[in-house]
């Protein structure tokens, strides 16, 4: 790996570490998301996702990085049907009700978490460049899970690393 790829993952690593050894951001390890993926690896996923664009754009790659760790925190599995109102249109808030509940958020960190379901949730339409970053990077991320490409590409042992 080039010293550029580890100074990245170096700067991830250090945007997200108050986030990341978190009991509630670890229990996303058993929610099932898209397809073999959970929803812990697939929040990383969409984090270094977003942070590798916001920071190529010289944006506030910060809160893109926390904000996309964030945008699943809703911590219950929606596949049991156990759950009132229908998930994709209802998580959003869930998550930023959960995320505020246990850290001091950003405003750019709020409307990442409850709008990253745009265009589904019509009338939430994101405020700000980061939070479309990661509304398009939670959509790219799903395709590759469902498709298997997150798999194929061993990208979990590629995030694993990043975060060691």
């Amino acid at each position: 790996m080039n010293e550029k790829a580890l100074k990245a993952r170096a700067e991830f690593k250090e945007c997200i570490k108050e986030l990341i050894s978190s009991p509630e951001v670890a229990s996303m390890k058993h929610i099932p998301q898209h397809m073999q993926t959970n929803c812990y690896d697939h929040s990383v996923y969409v984090a270094y996702v977003s942070f590798l664009i916001c920071r190529r754009l010289n944006w506030d790659f910060v809160s893109a990085a926390r904000g996309g760790l964030l945008h699943d925190l809703f911590l219950y599995n929606w596949r049991d049907g156990k759950h009132e109102g229908m998930h994709g249109f209802r998580h959003p808030s869930v998550a930023l009700g959960n995320a505020s509940a246990l850290w001091e958020l950003n405003d750019r960190e709020k409307d990442i978490i409850e709008k990253h379901m745009w265009p589904l949730t019509i009338t939430k339409m994101p405020k700000y460049k980061e939070a479309f970053v990661v509304n398009g990077a939670d959509k790219l991320c799903a395709v590759a899970e469902i498709l298997m490409i997150y798999r194929l590409t061993k990208m979990k042992s590629k995030l694993d690393i990043a975060l060691k």
